[in-house]
């Protein structure tokens, strides 16, 4: 009987217990009913019975019927999944490469074998096959990341599952066609601007303009039309340029000779004629794209002019020609209406503090001081802000003389008292620098960014301040002193002028600034210093500031001792890496290379802290510095550079510095 009850097997529905007490109770349900029915009326019970027994035979067969039709269903749908799961594997359009620990294939689908040629591969080393996709698949299996990568002629996307050892490629080469071409249909926009063309037009009769203007406008139009560009001459010495983004790409690989040719064939007829141009791209927005080649027209400008200024939308600039020394085209107009506009921001203030760079050099407090006493001499209060931890000597010694001048001294403050002192109608000046991040009081400019004011001699770099309330950034002064005392002349009169030694500290900026008159001088320089020595300017007092202590004197000469050439006409000085070298010394040290016979340019790498290396780079002018320590993070002047590194050693620097100077030399 076990037996038999073991033998016998329930419909599969019926194999849910859920669904079996369902049933079990609505049998019992329907039975009491029959029984109950019986009593009343037994043939009523009968065709009760009758009844049930109907729609239980039928009930089963259905729902047999609805359970096996669903499993076939299922079964199929399992079927034609797998079989799609197969033919996908095989048909779809992604590469599969299954390889082993060794790198050997062991299996790829149709897709992938014919991008080799449907030839047989199983078994065989992918690097004896295609080293290319076996480095592709080494140098990415740890990332477990899609990347775009080049294979032969084509782009794919990349997946390596190092766990399975399996590859996954897609050929995504003609989307990235489509990518690049949008890429280089991007608009840009330009701005010419001609640097000297008034100074240069003022001194021309009519018929030489017109031929000037003539040259300027075929070359420029030729240039254009060349590189498939538009331009439009909107002003006299202003042109417009739009371009897509891949002439633009052909520019920067011309190395933008437009402007040497114009230069060369100009100073050919006696009228040199240079070029600044700023150029932006990246941008949806084309009044951003117009207001930011502006302000790259502006970056090239204060750099001195003669060159190309080429930013993206939140990219770094790269920076094109001003190869040259840029020429004198301050005049004394633009040094009036500087002062009359400082004049005008004194009314709105009721501080200035000024502020050189860090570790300030004589340039800086000299200009320090100038500024002061023309705010004064406009009965403004002014402070000149010194970090006396971080002095040189030959400042520490200027410092020590104004002990003999209280007002002047009480005038000179810490940063953190700066801070203290400044208010919101306060007004900070940048002297001999234009980089925040170079500032002697950081916390001060914080405080003080929305009021502004540089006046410097140095190439502007990329680094600047937003909105300053005044910029007088003229790259061909000498020194910040020598643009200071030119404002002198513009002040009011029957009050307090320069005193001497004020004079001695400026006259002593400017005879750093140019190694004593020998390099970087010109017409207004000496009127300049003329200026100062006829305000008491003593050089006997100069002399002695200037002068060397006999420790950095023996540190000059043990860099000095460590001279190698690094290319035809460069020399190249290293201290030691376990040691900290003042960067004055270093700086001499520069300056001193270039003294010596069949040196046309050096370099002095140093140490100046725990984490930071210093290169100091001079020239005689024939060799640009400015853009060798530019690709290094910093910048300068055409024969007077400089750059910081942090977190290498002095062997490392020395490497990136010979990579740099190599560079250079082949875009020539």
């Amino acid at each position: 009987m076990k037996n038999l009850i073991a033998r016998i097997k329930l419909p599969a529905f019926l194999e849910d217990l859920r669904l079996r007490y369902i049933s079990i109770v609505m049998v019992l349900l329907t039975l009491a009913g029959i029984t109950v029915g019986f009593f009343i009326r037994p043939w009523l019970a009968l065709v009760l019975l009758l009844l049930l027994v109907g729609i239980m035979v039928t009930s089963f067969y259905e729902l047999e019927t609805i359970t096996k039709n669903t499993n076939q269903y299922i079964s199929d749908l399992s079927y034609r999944i797998k079989r799609g799961e197969q033919e996908a594997l095989i048909k779809m359009p992604v590469g599969i490469l299954i390889y082993d620990k060794s790198l050997n294939i062991e299996w790829m689908n149709p897709y992938l074998q014919q991008y080799f040629d449907n030839t047989e591969l199983l078994g065989k080393p992918l690097d004896v096959i295609d080293a290319e996709l076996a480095d592709l698949i080494k140098s990415n299996q740890d990332t477990g990341e899609t990347k775009i990568v080049h294979w032969g002629e084509h782009q794919f996307e990349i997946i390596v599952q190092k766990s399975i050892g399996v590859v996954y490629l897609m050929d995504v080469t003609r989307y990235a066609a489509i990518e690049e071409k949008a890429e280089e249909e991007r608009l840009a926009i330009g701005q010419i601007f001609l640097d000297n063309y008034d100074e240069i037009t003022q001194s021309l009769d009519d018929q030489v303009v017109s031929n000037l203007n003539n040259y300027v406008t075929n070359q420029l139009t030729d240039w254009a039309n060349q590189f498939g560009m538009f331009l439009k001459r909107v002003d006299d010495d202003h042109f417009i340029v739009i371009a897509y983004v891949r002439a633009l790409t052909a520019l920067q690989n011309d190395k933008f000779k437009i402007l040497d040719v114009i230069r060369q064939d100009t100073s050919k007829q006696n009228y040199p004629l240079t070029l600044s141009v700023g150029i932006a791209y990246g941008d949806e927005d084309l009044a951003q794209l117009a207001l930011t080649s502006q302000s790259n027209l502006d970056l090239a400008l204060g750099r001195g002019g003669d060159q190309v200024v080429v930013k993206s939308k939140d990219g770094q600039a790269r920076f094109y020609g001003g190869k040259t020394n840029p020429m004198e085209k301050r005049t004394r107009v633009r040094a009036r209406m500087i002062s009359q506009a400082l004049q005008e921001l004194f009314k709105q203030t009721d501080t200035v503090f000024v502020v050189g760079h860090s570790r300030p050099d004589m340039d800086a407090i000299g200009a320090s001081m100038g500024i002061r006493r023309i705010a004064q001499m406009n009965g403004i209060d002014c402070r000149i802000v010194v970090d006396p931890e971080n002095l040189h000597s030959d400042v520490e010694r200027l410092m020590e003389a104004t002990a003999n001048d209280p007002e002047l001294a009480n005038a000179i403050i810490t940063p953190e008292a700066a801070v203290a002192a400044a208010t919101d109608q306060s007004m900070i000046v940048m002297v001999d620098h234009s980089k925040p991040s170079i500032t002697a009081a950081p916390d001060l400019y914080e405080k003080l960014s929305s009021r502004a004011v540089i006046i410097d001699h140095h190439r502007r770099g990329e680094e600047f301040p937003d909105n300053p309330m005044l910029v007088y950034i003229e790259p061909y002064a000498s020194s910040t002193c020598e643009l200071i005392t030119e404002m002198f002349e513009y002040q009011p009169t029957g009050v307090p002028a320069i005193n001497k030694l004020e004079a001695t500290a400026m006259l002593a900026g400017i005879t750093v600034d140019t190694k004593s008159f020998s390099l970087r001088t010109g017409t207004r320089t000496f009127d300049a210093a003329s200026y100062l020595r006829s305000m008491g300017a003593n050089a006997l007092m100069i002399q002695n500031l200037l002068k060397e202590n006999v420790d950095s004197y023996i540190q000059k000469n043990h860099l000095i001792d460590t001279i190698e050439m690094v290319a035809t006409g460069m020399a190249l000085c290293t201290g030691e890496d376990d040691r900290i070298y003042d960067p004055v010394i270093a700086a001499q040290a520069a300056d001193s290379l270039l003294s010596l016979s069949g040196i046309e340019a050096g370099y002095v790498i140093t140490r100046r802290s725990e984490d930071q290396i210093g290169i100091s780079a001079r020239s005689l002018g024939d060799i640009n510095v400015q853009v060798v320590m530019e690709r290094l993070g910093g910048g300068g002047h055409l024969s007077n550079a400089a750059t910081q590194i942090k977190d290498h050693s002095v062997a490392e620097a020395k490497q990136m510095l010979i990579d740099a100077i190599q560079a250079v030399a082949e875009e020539d």
